[in-house]
């Protein structure tokens, strides 16, 4: 019976978090805790890349991560923000994060609603003069690139963060008595064997997010118990508390 769950993501800003609905439900202990977590690059090893931010005049936005990476890494290299850069973002969501590092105005602010960057990419054509700068993690695939190769954009791919193993504690490793654990990235497992590597399943339940994060489970020898998205369950939460469900 699962009674205390693992999820290994931030925990929910909002208190009408679904999380927090099922675990009044079904009796059951959430906990969350990050496996992995975001590190800016040093200035010096941005610059081996020889990317020059001010000879771009737009920036596209894939997640707040790159935002909180682009405009550090611009004030560690001195580099000042023009006014009429523009910012082309996967959601509205992540273009309003914007205002934290600048005064937001629509009128250089353009956004897609899938969070996909081929839902963006029309309105890139639309200002198909601007030079597009792509902040990116060090895990990525070459999409990006070769979906703005094919519309003949100028771009450039640049990393500015990495994602690092966010290792647990003594204590933590000490008192790891849980049920079941949740995955919503390949980086995620990998960290789940760095901290612990002589990890044995047994009765533990593990769920993950995403085709690439249950091709992780499954290579690294340990069974999939819950996975999502499904056509009847998009979402972590209601694929978990339809696997409660049926426990009961």
């Amino acid at each position: 019976m699962v009674k205390k769950i693992l999820v290994s993501q931030p925990k929910p800003t909002s208190e009408k978090s679904p999380y927090y609905d099922i675990a009044r439900e079904y009796g059951v202990e959430l906990v969350f805790r990050p496996f992995i977590k975001v590190e800016r690059l040093t200035a010096k090893e941005f610059r081996q890349q020889k990317v020059n931010i001010s000879a771009y005049t737009a920036i596209v936005f894939t997640s707040r991560h790159a935002i909180d990476n682009f405009f550090k890494m611009a004030k560690d290299l001195r580099v000042n923000i023009p006014e009429d850069l523009k910012y082309f973002c996967v959601t509205e969501t992540i273009a309003l994060y914007i205002q934290k590092y600048v005064q937001y105005r629509k009128r250089k602010v353009f956004f897609g609603t899938t969070g996909k960057i081929a839902d963006l990419v029309p309105q890139m054509v639309k200002h198909k003069t601007e030079k597009y700068l792509v902040p990116m993690s060090d895990v990525h695939s070459n999409n990006v690139t070769e979906l703005l190769d094919s519309k003949k954009l100028i771009h450039k791919e640049c990393v500015m963060y990495r994602t690092v193993s966010d290792d647990f504690t003594p204590e933590e490793v000490a008192n790891f008595d849980y049920d079941m654990m949740l995955f919503f990235s390949p980086a995620g497992v990998q960290a789940l064997n760095k901290n612990f590597p002589n990890f044995q399943q047994g009765d533990i339940k593990i769920g993950t997010f995403g085709p690439a994060t249950a091709k992780e489970v499954t290579e690294k020898g340990l069974r999939l118990d819950l996975s999502a998205p499904t056509p009847e369950f998009p979402s972590m939460t209601g694929a978990l508390k339809n696997f409660l469900k049926n426990q009961q």
